[in-house]
């Protein structure tokens, strides 16, 4: 996770990238648990709907907003729209978002 400042000046809003992996077609909706080792482990997001027409992208951004306690607006995707492997940008990310991402991956 990086968070980090965009556009210019000391007002620019902060971000911070998540990397998740996508189990679409769960049996229940769940994040938790990492994908992968060391500095490129993904966070892991199981959800109920089907990789059909964004329908699981969407519940993934649900859930994740969730999961991190922000509004699901905060949540957006950056890349990866038709892969199980995405990049998701919090905007404004809370100040313990380490915290939160620690403990949800070692669910």
């Amino acid at each position: 996770m990086a968070v980090s400042g965009r556009g210019g000046g000391a007002d620019a809003p902060r971000t911070a990238t998540v990397a998740v992996r996508v189990r679409p077609g769960a049996s229940r909706t769940r994040v938790g648990g990492t994908y992968g080792e060391g500095p490129d482990a993904r966070l892991v997001v199981a959800v109920g709907a089907r990789a059909v027409d964004g329908a699981a992208t969407a519940a993934v951004l649900e859930a994740v907003a969730d999961a991190l306690g922000v509004r699901p607006r905060q949540v957006v995707l950056r890349h990866g729209h038709t892969s199980r492997d995405k990049l998701l940008e919090v905007l404004d990310p809370p100040h313990d978002l380490d915290t939160r991402l620690e403990q949800l991956r070692s669910r």
